[in-house]
């Protein structure tokens, strides 16, 4: 998994927990300032002091774990507020300081520690691939498992952004971590597999021509030898999918449009000039592709930056997809 955001805190904190060595697991309320950790981010702590993590840039994390120590001993959750000076922001490569508050539950059976069964729900949603939020009240601190059909997190989940609600609940998201197929293992992919690796993507190339798709032109990729529909559907395309077709073939091409265009892949894209594009649509009608789904298609792919080298059109393929993720809805 490449996703930043999705790393295996909850399931550490939960095998912790389980082993019998007791288990915390801190996240973050809020930040002001500047704070290298947004709102979400999460820190565990076992009860021998390890910790797997961060909810800041190494400021705070001591002084956590030494409260996340006592609150578990105490079984009782606790929030804490820290202020962090310019110099001490500077020493952790901050430009200045900031104020972090701090989410600090312990697992267990008291009444307001956090629930075995919960986490272990949460564990559950990620291994599926299932977003899921987790809302906790403060004050009282009732917990309960949401997901994006709740219209008010809807917008929460499509931006990743966990953080105190209107009601001043704790909404922590576990989204899935976000993919990019790629179907096409061509000269532009080479470009686009590792600038997707580096902006938090779990890339999957697809392409079932054997002098494309090499091991030499993409070291340590997986690349699918399947054909590109039945690829897609065997991996499954979720709301946290991207897809970029490559080849320039409409054999190719065409089938894992039909496949994207059947799932709730956030973004489709497709190599091509304006004509080529204009025939494509052509082919997609016939086959019975109802105009709103064809609008989804984004072609000619990426941004119009001008671009001309390969690596040119993965830069304006990738802020094209970081775009339909993060922009204004």
């Amino acid at each position: 998994m490449n996703d930043p955001q999705f790393d295996q805190i909850p399931e550490t904190v939960l095998d912790w927990h389980r082993s019998g060595q007791g288990a915390v697991l801190a996240t973050v309320l809020e930040t002001w300032g500047s704070a290298p950790r947004q709102a979400g981010s999460q820190l565990a702590i076992s009860g021998a002091g390890e910790m797997m993590g961060s909810v800041s840039g190494g400021c705070v994390e001591g002084a956590v774990v030494v409260e996340a120590l006592e609150a578990l001993a105490q079984g009782c959750p606790r929030v804490l507020s820290f202020g962090v000076a310019d110099e001490t922001a500077f020493e952790v490569g901050l430009a200045c300081g900031g104020t972090i508050r701090v989410l600090v539950e312990p697992v267990g059976d008291a009444p307001t520690a956090l629930p075995e069964n919960l986490l272990r729900d949460i564990v559950a949603a990620r291994a599926a691939r299932r977003p899921v939020a987790c809302v906790t009240d403060t004050q009282t601190w009732q917990r309960a498992l949401a997901g994006p059909d709740d219209a008010a997190l809807a917008p929460r989940f499509r931006a990743d952004r966990s953080g105190s609600d209107e009601a001043g609940r704790m909404v922590t998201l576990y989204n899935p971590p976000l993919r990019l197929v790629v179907v096409g293992a061509v000269h532009i992919a080479q470009a686009l597999v590792p600038m997707a690796r580096l902006a938090g993507y779990d890339p999957y190339l697809v392409d079932p021509r054997a002098a494309f798709a090499s091991a030499n032109r993409f070291p340590g990729e997986e690349i699918s030898p399947d054909w590109p529909d039945e690829a897609l559907d065997a991996l499954g395309l979720d709301a946290r999918t991207a897809v970029v077709t490559l080849t320039h073939d409409s054999k190719l091409d065409d089938p894992a449009l039909l496949a994207a265009l059947r799932s709730g892949a956030f973004y489709i894209g497709a190599l091509g000039s304006t004509r080529t594009h204009a025939r494509r649509l052509e082919r997609l009608r016939a086959a019975g592709v109802p105009e709103e789904a064809i609008a989804r298609i984004h072609a000619p792919v990426g941004l119009n930056l001008g671009a001309r080298t390969p690596a040119e059109i993965a830069v304006a393929t990738l802020a094209q997809i970081t775009l339909a993720l993060r922009g204004a809805k």
